[in-house]
């Protein structure tokens, strides 16, 4: 998982799985939450993004935490996602 932060737009959870990217989430969460979302985002920062995505202003997170999403399935990449809940593994 990592994270892109744009100021004026809503953060964005960047998704990997295996390695792998797979779409990116808006985190829609009121302030309390999205607060304690940010402060673990905090310590985990410093991985190396997944193969063949090369996101200028993301940064990627080792892997201890695991997102839950919405997302229109059917697809090979997920579409229209939000993040749900989150946790740390």
């Amino acid at each position: 998982m990592g994270h892109q932060r744009d100021p004026g737009q809503a953060a964005r959870v960047l998704m990997a799985d295996k390695g792998r990217y797979v779409g990116t989430a808006v985190v829609n969460f009121k302030l309390d939450r999205r607060q304690r979302l940010w402060d673990q985002v905090q310590g985990l920062t410093g991985a190396p993004s997944p193969k063949g995505l090369a996101k200028e202003k993301a940064e990627w997170l080792r892997p201890e935490l695991v997102g839950r999403v919405k997302f229109l399935k059917g697809e090979e990449m997920l579409r229209l996602v939000s993040l749900k809940d989150f946790k740390e593994t």
